[in-house]
């Protein structure tokens, strides 16, 4: 209690959103894992990494890929007593998108700490048989706007290509700058004892990978893999007696452009380039303050969208910006430092990696590939087809 001018007020506690734990599960190949048991280990790790203990969670976020009632099952399963819980479901992007909700639900006072959780066995079920075209299945009688679609015969991955190709058409960009991500990212890789993938490779290694839908190679696209990831946020107030340094939310937000990639407004400008400059004036920050990017890298035509919508290079300027090596490790703008979708681990849906990898590089914990004197990070993840964007500023300090 303090006084003031004859009154007794009562200390205002500072419930500024913060991430506060962070565990990932094993990854990227988990077969003694199925989904839930992901989600589990995840969970202890976090509970572990945090201090936080499970009963004083008081909100929970999860999505899955296998049914609507995934969600409050989990919930049931992991023992979670929450009154504040979220479902939102846009792909990859959803962890984003629970991050920016859980941080309002915080800092309203509808909840004090909040899980969020994510796990697949993506790889050891389905992996073998999906392959990178887009999901198997039987054939099934469409409804709603996807029929619309369907009779093209549309994959994942050739709606991505729609974009790249078209990106190339306007502004010139080549395959060989494309491929300079997919190059940089597997740097970081080599740094990741579990990554997939961690043998260097090539611009020409990527051209000469098979092609998958022209123009993106085979390396162009991310890996099949299992894995899982939790995340604790709470108050700053909170955090004061935990284990780890707290991460500050300092800005986030979130769009749709469109679902279906036959309605996407314009094939060369993802839905960053409106929530990113929101989610930069919350912060109170520009681009040029961050340090480095957690993006989703589903393709590499994702990453060259997401750089120019959230405004580190002009529009059609990211094919040159990446060409110029400002992506790599020792550059301006180190992305995916822990090897990303593109070479480390894709479960199906990536959004909580990049939080979690963000939160390990403010914390400066990220070892040989830590960046230095790190202290803004961006996590942006994308949903659907290029679909639902949303970017997360995390902070090592609030301003």
């Amino acid at each position: 209690m303090a006084r003031r001018a004859g009154y007794i007020v009562a200390a205002v506690a500072d419930r500024t959103p913060v991430i506060a734990g962070v565990g990932l599960s094993d990854y990227p190949k988990a077969p003694h894992l199925d989904a839930t048991g992901h989600h589990v280990q995840a969970l202890r790790r976090a509970l572990d990494d945090s201090g936080v203990r499970k009963q004083d969670i008081d909100g929970y976020a999860t999505v899955g890929m296998m049914g609507a009632d995934e969600a409050p099952t989990l919930a049931e399963y992991l023992g979670i007593d929450h009154r504040w819980f979220d479902s939102t479901m846009t792909g990859g992007s959803s962890f984003e998108f629970h991050v920016q909700h859980a941080a309002a639900a915080i800092r309203d006072g509808i909840c004090d700490t909040v899980l969020i959780t994510y796990g697949s066995d993506f790889f050891s079920r389905m992996g073998r048989v999906l392959g990178t075209g887009g999901f198997l299945q039987r054939a099934q009688r469409v409804g709603g706007p996807g029929q619309f679609e369907a009779p093209y015969g549309q994959t994942l991955i050739g709606s991505y290509a729609f974009a790249a190709r078209r990106h190339m058409y306007e502004y010139g960009t080549t395959s060989e700058q494309l491929a300079e991500i997919a190059v940089g990212v597997r740097e970081y890789a080599g740094l990741n004892p579990l990554a997939m993938y961690r043998d260097p490779i090539t611009v020409d290694d990527v051209l000469a990978s098979r092609m998958i839908a022209d123009p993106l190679h085979k390396l162009d696209c991310c890996v099949t893999s299992d894995g899982g990831g939790a995340l604790i946020m709470t108050t700053a107030e909170r955090a004061r007696d935990l284990r780890q340094p707290p991460v500050y939310v300092l800005g986030a937000a979130s769009t749709e452009t469109h679902w279906y990639i036959g309605q996407m407004p314009d094939y060369t400008v993802s839905g960053a380039a409106e929530c990113g400059p929101v989610a930069f004036a919350q912060a109170g920050l520009t681009p040029a303050d961050v340090d480095t990017i957690q993006l989703y890298d589903s393709f590499t035509i994702t990453v060259l969208l997401l750089i120019e919508g959230l405004g580190f290079c002009g529009r059609g300027e990211g094919g040159p910006f990446v060409a110029e090596g400002h992506l790599r490790r020792g550059g301006s703008l180190p992305l995916n430092t822990d090897g990303g979708g593109l070479s480390s681990c894709h479960p199906g849906m990536r959004g909580i990696f990049l939080l979690a990898e963000a939160t390990r590089q403010l914390r400066g914990q990220g070892g040989e590939a830590q960046v230095p004197d790190c202290s803004v990070a961006l996590a942006c993840g994308s949903g659907g087809w290029l679909s639902c964007i949303s970017a997360v500023i995390l902070g090592k300090e609030h301003p």
